[in-house]
């Protein structure tokens, strides 16, 4: 389970300068932690069962996990390789551990290994109003190519469709 400690945790990453270990997912039994960091994230969150579909679909349905050094999983991203590309489907990381590079890292290695499987573009949508995320996105070379409107519920909200072009 993601760690509970709150923002002393993150201070005492931060001070340490920990690097994120970054592996997939290999148990359906750590999906608990993806869902608790999804439902502290997300105002629409996927569900155990949606989880477990993308699990098993293998060859299309990809998961990494950002764990500290005491291997708590403090985030995840989750995407599909269809073809030369990646659709980024999450990237979350726990509340007590954003700001900390986690995302960052996970987004490396997630662009790395999807171009290592033949990805040559990558796309994502992203909440008109999370510009921390939109600035992360944009620092690895994603820029907005659409809207989707009204794309998010509770609350309704427009989404920005993002591309990164050509970073194999």
């Amino acid at each position: 389970m993601p760690s509970s400690t709150g923002n002393g945790r993150r201070r005492a990453d931060e001070a340490m300068g920990t690097r994120w270990i970054i592996e997939p997912l290999i148990s359906r039994d750590e999906i608990d932690a993806v869902l608790a960091i999804e439902e502290a994230s997300f105002t629409s969150p996927w569900t155990r069962e949606m989880y477990l579909a993308e699990f098993d679909n293998h060859g299309v349905s990809y998961f990494y996990l950002a764990r500290n050094t005491s291997r708590d999983i403090v985030g995840f991203c989750s995407f599909w390789r269809i073809l030369d590309e990646l659709h980024i489907n999450n990237l979350a990381v726990a509340p007590e551990h954003r700001r900390s590079h986690a995302a960052t890292e996970l987004l490396t290695r997630v662009l790395e290994d999807g171009a290592k499987l033949g990805a040559k573009r990558a796309t994502l949508e992203v909440r008109r109003s999370n510009e921390p995320a939109q600035q992360l996105y944009e620092r690895f070379g994603f820029s907005v190519a659409g809207v989707r409107r009204d794309y998010y519920s509770n609350p309704v909200e427009d989404a920005l469709v993002l591309w990164r072009e050509d970073f194999s």
